[in-house]
Parts: C-alpha cells; structure tokens; sequence
C-alpha cells in the first residue's frame, strides 16, 4: 500500500470520491470511529475525516459526508516560525481580526567554542522576544470565547507562544490537526484558512 494526505473542500468531497471510485474499480463505504471508510475493489482505500476534530455518525455516502462538513461560528489560527507569527480570529470562512509579524533570528553559525555559545544564546533570546510578540497578538485577537483552535508552522514554536497563562482557555480548544506551513505572510494565512476548513482524506494505494 502506497500512502497518502490529501486536503478536499466540502464542495469537491463527492467529485473526489467519484473519481476515486473510476480509478479503482468501485467501492463499498461504511461509517466508523468518526470517519467515512471506503475500501475499493482493487484493496484500495481511503478515510475521510471531518475538519475541527468533528465526528461524522450519518450514511455511508460522499454526499451525505459532505453535507455535514461545517465550520464553526467562532475559531481562530495560530501559525508561528521562528521569526514570524500569523494569528487570526474568525466567523466561520471570513477573518475579523488578524495580525501578521516577522522578527529577525539569526540562522545557524559554523564558529565553535564560546563564539557558538554566544550565537546560540543571542539567537534562543531574538527566538523569546518573537514569541512573546506572537503571544502578545495571540492574546489580544484571540482573546475571545474561541469554538475550535487551528495551528501550525514549527512545533516547539506554537508550543512556547500557547505556554502564555493568557493564552490557556485558547490552547484547550487546540484541535488535532496541524498545518504543516512556510513562513507566515497573507498568502500563506489565507491558504491555511481554507485547508483549515477542508475534509482530510487518508488515501492508500494497492
């Protein structure tokens, strides 16, 4: 078996598996653990899951998965790098509120001995100061009663920013899913939006 991710909008989620099915020779569907499961007539597979951690529990089929594709009311982003942050609050598709920020930290040095330790500790204090700003941002604009929270960009990153004590009623509505990102601009913010709110579908390939 050959895997594979891809993200669908809810309006594709029917062509999707329509095409999935004429590649593959058909495929009987069932619903189980909060997923759409179809299996192939040649062993194929691939799991649909709905977006913001929600549980699907209706028919067995790609429309009726599709119609329950819904976003919340009230959610926000969270994308930080090293060096950079986009942080936005949201009603269902649209951004009310957003802010986006670089900072300068400097890359990796080939020197050794103290000048390396110097570099290091200059480049984790420049790293500090661009999460407490994310952090500051993060707590203004997100400081809202919040439905679901999407993150993503460097792991070590989100989690220093989201270890703010104002930010701990928005890191429990932290869903599992993560965004896999560049460094944060408007592009990249609207991008992550949109894969924010499409159905994930685990494909594997006989």
């Amino acid at each position: 078996m050959i895997g594979r991710r891809v993200a669908v909008t809810a309006d594709r989620v029917a062509r999707w598996f329509e095409n999935f099915e004429a590649g593959h020779g058909g495929a009987s569907y069932d619903v189980s653990d909060g997923a759409l499961h179809a299996v192939a007539e040649d062993g194929s597979t691939a799991t649909a899951r709905l977006p913001f951690d929600r549980r699907y529990a209706g028919a067995g089929r790609p429309d009726a998965f599709a119609e329950a594709v819904t976003v919340p009311d009230r959610w926000g982003l969270l994308l930080v790098r090293k060096g950079g942050f986009a942080v936005a609050r949201l009603a269902q598709r649209s951004i009310v509120e957003h802010k986006i920020g670089q900072r300068h930290v400097q890359g990796r040095t080939k020197a050794g001995g103290q000048s390396q330790q110097r570099f290091a500790r200059r480049r984790d204090n420049q790293a500090r100061v661009a999460y407490e700003a994310a952090a500051d941002h993060a707590a203004r604009i997100l400081g809202h009663s919040l439905d679901a929270l999407v993150v993503g960009g460097d792991h070590a990153a989100v989690d220093a920013v989201l270890s703010d004590p104002r930010l701990q009623q928005v890191a429990d509505r932290r869903t599992g899913g993560w965004l896999a990102v560049g460094d944060p601009r408007r592009a990249v913010l609207d991008r992550a939006v949109v894969d924010s709110c499409a159905v994930l579908i685990d494909v594997a390939n006989a």
